[in-house]
């Protein structure tokens, strides 16, 4: 079984980092790429080719919503989105997340369960 490549997305440094952490510490899945905009997620994921891109809500520019509906087609990505305010704070219908995810909640198993989750109908 090859790894889960993971994109990391998120304008502040120590979440990128702290993403990256955590997917480097969950077995099956490698960081491919850290980039702190929408925008840069775009290009990031057309250059790299992850499986699984996690993605803010609150970016710069190009919103992690926003985004997400630009990445998620049959051959793309799954996104997770991810953020510090509570999911009915803002609107993720119709953009093609296949989940939320707190980041205080973020952990291996949590990436783990959100994976086999979205993928089980692939």
């Amino acid at each position: 079984m090859t790894d889960v490549r993971v994109l990391v997305v998120d304008d502040q440094n120590a979440y990128r980092r702290a993403m990256a952490t955590v997917v480097a510490e969950t077995d099956g899945f490698v960081v491919v790429g850290s980039v702190a905009s929408g925008e840069e997620s775009l290009e990031a994921a057309r250059d790299l080719g992850p499986d699984l891109v996690l993605m803010d809500v609150n970016l710069p520019g190009i919103d992690g919503v926003e985004a997400a509906a630009r990445l998620t087609d049959a051959d793309g990505p799954v996104v997770v989105l991810l953020s510090t305010y509570d999911e009915d704070e803002f609107d993720r219908r119709g953009c093609g997340a296949a989940a939320y995810v707190s980041k205080a909640a973020f952990s291996p198993e949590r990436l783990q369960d959100v994976w086999q989750q979205a993928t089980s109908g692939r």
